[in-house]
C-alpha cells in the first residue's frame, strides 16, 4: 500500500452574528465577531493504491483555508510512502520547516492532521484500533469531565453543574476570568458551583490564560479552599517563570499546555516546574507520533497527561479517546459538552460521524470499536460546510 494523495477539507460553520465571547479572551467586545463568527476545522483525508482512507483533523481557530493549503503542500513529501511508516513520515514532513523556525504554529497543526490520518490508516492496514498500536489499551474505560461551564451567568451557569450531575457526571470543568485584574465575580461563581454540585465532584476551573498574576494567586487560594481538582490556564502561556511560581505556593495542581506544539516545548515547561498537570491537543501537538513522546516525557516528570479537545470536531475528539485509552499517566478525558452559542448546536460534533464515536456511561466513555479510529464521516455534512475557494 503507498499513499497517492493528501487531501484538504476546510470547513466552516457560521454562527450569527453578535455571538458573545464564552471564554476569557483579552479584548472580548471587539475580538469575539472575528474569533467566534463559526465553528471551524481542517480535515485530512491521506488517499492509497488500494483505496484505503484515512481521516485526520488539523486544529483550527482561524482561516481553515490557510491550514489546509498547508496540508496540501505538506502531504506531497509523504506521496509515495507506506502510511504503515508514520514514524518515517513525521520526520520527513517536519524537516521541511523545521530549520526555518517553524516549531509551532499553522504548520504544526497541519502536520498533526496529516499523522493522525495516518494512524488511522495504519490501524485499517493492520485491521487493529489505533490504540492497539500505540501499545495496547491501559484501562477499559475512559474517565472524563463534562466541560465547560461557560460565561453564561451565575444562575444559568449553576443550573448547567447540576444538570451534569443529573446526567451522570462526576466531574467538570468551570470556565472563568472575565476580567484579569477583579476576579471576585468569579471566586463567587466558582463557590456556588461548588456548593451546587457538593464535595465528591471532581471540579476544575480553566482561565483560558485571562489573569494577570496577582489575580490569578488570589483566585488559586480560594479555588484550593474550594478543594478545585486544579486550576487550568491561569495567566499567559509565555508566562514560564509565572506558572512555576504558581506550582511551587500552591497545593492545588497548576494545568495547561493546550497551547504548546511540540516535546521541545514541553520539555521547557517540565524543566521549569510549571505545570502540574499537561494538556497537549493531539490534533495541535504533533499527532499520535509527537503526542506518545511529549506524554513519555511527561512521565519522566512525573506529570499527569489530561488531553485537551477544546472547540474540534468529532475527528480529534476519537483520537484523543485512543490515546487516552493507550497512556499509562492518562488523568481524565476532556468530554466537550457546552459550544460557543447556546442557541446554534455545532454540526462538526453532532452529526459529522455517521455513528458518534463518543459512548457514554455517566462520567465514562467506551473504548471506540473496529480498525484505526473507528470513524466513517457523514459526507453530506462535510459539503455543505465545506469551504471552496
Amino acid at each position: 500500500m503507498r499513499i497517492t494523495e493528501v487531501e484538504a477539507i476546510p470547513l466552516l460553520v457560521p454562527l450569527p452574528a453578535g455571538t458573545k465571547a464564552p471564554i476569557a479572551i483579552p479584548n472580548a467586545d471587539r475580538l469575539a465577531g472575528t474569533v467566534f463568527k463559526g465553528y471551524r476545522a481542517c480535515l485530512v483525508r491521506v488517499h492509497t493504491d488500494e483505496g484505503a482512507v484515512g481521516i485526520g483533523e488539523c486544529m483550527v481557530r482561524l482561516t481553515p483555508e490557510a491550514t489546509g493549503a498547508i496540508v496540501r503542500e505538506l502531504g506531497e513529501v509523504v506521496v509515495g510512502l507506506d502510511p504503515v511508516h508514520t514514524g518515517v513520515a513525521w520526520e520527513l514532513m517536519f524537516s521541511v520547516m523545521m530549520n526555518r523556525g517553524h516549531l509551532k504554529g499553522f504548520f504544526m497543526e497541519a502536520l498533526s492532521g496529516i499523522d493522525i490520518a495516518l494512524w488511522d490508516l495504519k490501524g485499517k492496514a493492520l485491521d487493529r484500533p489505533v490504540y492497539e498500536l500505540l501499545g495496547g489499551a491501559q484501562r477499559d474505560r475512559i474517565w472524563s469531565y463534562a466541560s465547560s461551564l461557560r460565561f453564561r451567568g451565575l444562575e444559568t451557569t449553576v443550573q448547567e453543574a447540576k444538570e451534569f450531575v443529573e446526567a451522570g457526571y462526576n466531574a467538570m470543568k468551570l470556565k472563568i476570568g472575565s476580567d484579569k485584574h477583579r476576579p471576585d465575580a468569579d471566586i463567587e461563581l466558582a463557590t456556588a458551583v461548588r456548593e451546587a454540585v457538593g464535595p465528591e465532584v471532581f471540579l476544575s476551573a480553566d482561565a483560558n490564560c485571562g489573569f494577570e498574576r496577582p489575580a490569578a494567586m488570589k483566585v488559586a487560594r480560594a479555588l484550593q479552599e474550594l478543594d478545585y481538582a486544579w486550576f487550568e490556564e491561569p495567566i499567559p502561556p509565555d508566562d514560564h517563570a509565572g506558572y512555576a511560581e504558581m506550582a511551587k505556593a500552591l497545593d492545588m495542581p497548576i494545568a495547561g499546555g493546550e497551547t504548546e506544539f511540540t516535546r521541545f516545548g514541553f520539555r521547557q515547561l517540565f524543566t521549569a516546574g510549571a505545570l502540574d498537570i499537561v494538556q497537549p491537543n493531539i490534533s495541535r501537538a504533533g499527532g499520535f507520533t509527537e503526542c506518545m513522546r511529549t506524554a513519555a516525557l511527561a512521565e519522566a516528570f512525573h506529570v499527569p497527561y489530561a488531553p485537551h479537545t477544546g472547540s474540534t470536531t468529532s475527528v480529534c475528539h476519537a483520537a484523543e479517546i485512543h490515546l487516552s485509552a493507550a497512556l499509562p499517566n492518562f488523568l481524565i478525558y476532556e468530554d466537550m459538552q457546552a459550544d460557543w452559542s447556546k442557541t446554534e448546536g455545532n454540526p462538526l460534533r453532532e452529526g459529522l460521524l455517521k455513528v458518534p464515536v463518543e459512548v457514554r456511561n455517566g462520567s465514562y466513555l467506551e473504548l471506540p470499536k473496529g480498525p484505526g479510529l473507528g470513524i466513517e464521516l457523514n459526507e453530506d455534512v462535510v459539503e455543505r460546510y465545506r469551504v471552496h475557494r
